[in-house]
């Protein structure tokens, strides 16, 4: 269910896309009536986390202005 959050664009509808999809997982989280099932979502927070640090990251080659 992975969705790339796209490059270009300004980093705040980036941040948000990624947010939104956080709270669609934490809610699958929330509602996981199997352990396996618990852990293929732990894997997209895993991955959700990976990409919150790359817009970190590109947050700070942008400069500080970058994100408002």
């Amino acid at each position: 269910m992975s969705t790339e959050v796209p490059a270009g664009g300004d980093p705040v509808e980036r941040l948000e896309e990624l947010l939104r999809r956080l709270e669609q997982a934490r809610g699958r989280l929330e509602a996981a009536g199997d352990p396996e099932q618990a852990v293929e979502v732990l894997g997209e927070l895993s991955e959700l986390a990976r990409e919150v640090q790359a817009e970190i990251e590109r947050a700070r080659r942008e400069g500080p202005d970058a994100v408002a």
